[in-house]
């Protein structure tokens, strides 16, 4: 067992409202001068920087996590993480045909990079990837299970896209084991006021949009390393996390 400091909530330049310096490559570098060991991207609605990060990643020693920050039809952010890259690329082609199609415009959300494995430019998203989807939350747990991967409400202290500031608390339905908290010093606020979040495994994310978002290394899991892989890395925390939380 060793201690995996972890983030699993990034945004690469692919997000509309990321910096352009969010490239694969400067976010392992930046993480990994965090001293992070297990690294998430999760784009708007988009997982299809996750091959390029997942390249970058190897080179900086980091385990990295594909993923996506999916916006369900109420205008609530869900973190969605795969254990396998082919899964999260199978789940962005579904949600992509629940994407409700705006034309971006630059001006005013940022560009939509797709970059390889050297952070050059290989195209752009020409719709917008920040708005709701179709996706339902109810929807979300099901079409994620069906791609192998697992789900959870994002920052849940938020006022915008949180689950609770939308719903007006944290919902039974559906069973959500485990919650983002964005700031970690109002877990106690938050565990007291909603109930229902103490039967969750409560994680902290930065969200970051900019690479001085990326926070030094706090939150950690203690991980069975032997033998050592990150496939092996990958397969131990998803089984902590999809774990059911005494």
């Amino acid at each position: 067992m060793n201690r995996y400091y972890y983030d699993f909530h990034i945004h690469s330049c692919l997000s509309p409202c990321a910096d352009n310096d969010m490239t694969p490559n400067n976010i392992a570098g930046m993480a990994a001068l965090a001293g992070l060991n297990i690294v998430a991207l999760t784009d708007h609605n988009s997982c299809r920087n996750c091959p390029a990060f997942f390249a970058a990643a190897k080179k900086q020693g980091i385990v990295p996590v594909a993923g996506m920050e999916l916006t369900t039809a109420e205008d609530i952010h869900i973190v969605c993480l795969f254990e396998q890259l082919k899964d999260a690329l199978a789940f962005n082609d579904a949600v992509d045909a629940q994407r409700i199609r705006i034309p971006n415009r630059t001006d005013i959300f940022g560009d939509q990079l797709l970059v390889d494995e050297n952070d050059e430019v290989i195209g752009t998203e020409s719709d917008l990837l920040s708005n709701a989807t179709q996706l339902m939350i109810d929807d979300v747990p099901a079409l994620v299970q069906q791609h192998h991967g697992i789900c959870f409400p994002a920052h849940v202290d938020r006022e915008a896209n949180g689950i609770i500031a939308t719903l007006g608390t944290f919902p039974d339905e559906p069973p959500f084991r485990v919650a983002e908290i964005h700031d970690a010093a109002k877990t106690e606020e938050y565990l007291e006021k909603y109930p229902r979040l103490r039967e969750t495994l409560m994680v902290v994310g930065s969200d970051a949009h900019y690479l001085w978002d990326i926070r030094d290394k706090e939150h950690y899991f203690e991980l069975e390393d032997e033998p050592y892989s990150s496939d092996y890395i990958r397969k131990q925390l998803f089984r902590k996390l999809g774990g059911i939380v005494n």
